[in-house]
């Protein structure tokens, strides 16, 4: 993708800092985290690089900016998790959160996947905190006394509800509201077997 495509879609409405993040998102996904600099960023928003470092200090401050909404979105969701009912209505609850989630973070989440080695390595020190969430929120889907097949159901609804990520590009006419549901329900299922379990 050229700059000049991405400069077109990345709008300043937002503030500096969020056309900064928006230009970095759609630079990091069409050439790669490691690929893309700091002075393409500034260009592609229409500042200069100093103006970009007084915003933010590095490449990695930048990228943090990006992944933190996605770790305090997983760090929500198992902060009290253990009071939710584990029930339908409260599995239900807990999935449809996580799903939101990973719309409203769409296009974050999905440049974690594209580019996924070189995100880890730059993160590195980061990345517990992001594991960590999804490793507790797996084990409270898979329920009290788990055996392994609920462990591995656990594991697929939330791969499943992963699938929101690419939404936009695997079904590009879809509405949030479609793409929620289609997923919610496809996640569930796997979760207790189709009703079969």
């Amino acid at each position: 993708m050229a700059a000049r495509d991405i400069a077109d879609t990345v709008t300043a409405g937002g503030g500096t800092k969020q056309a900064i993040r928006d230009a970095a998102v759609q630079l990091f996904a069409a050439k790669g985290f490691e690929q893309t600099s700091l002075r393409e960023v500034a260009d592609v928003v229409g500042i200069t690089k100093a103006s970009l470092y007084y915003h933010y200090a590095s490449k990695l401050d930048l990228l943090l900016a990006i992944i933190d909404p996605i770790i305090d979105h997983m760090r929500d969701i198992v902060e009290d998790i253990e009071a939710v009912p584990y029930n339908d209505e409260g599995i239900r609850a807990v999935l449809r959160t996580y799903l939101r989630g990973m719309i409203r973070h769409r296009d974050a989440g999905a440049l974690c996947v594209r580019d996924t080695a070189a995100i880890v390595n730059a993160i590195a020190d980061r990345y517990p905190d992001l594991m960590e969430p999804t490793r507790e929120l797996r084990q409270w889907l898979a329920g009290p006394n788990a055996t392994h097949d609920a462990q591995l159901r656990a594991a697929a609804a939330i791969e499943v509800l992963g699938v929101a990520l690419l939404s936009s590009e695997l079904a590009p006419g879809a509405t949030d509201e479609m793409v929620e549901k289609t997923l919610l329900d496809a996640a569930t299922c796997v979760l207790t077997a189709c009703g079969t379990a």
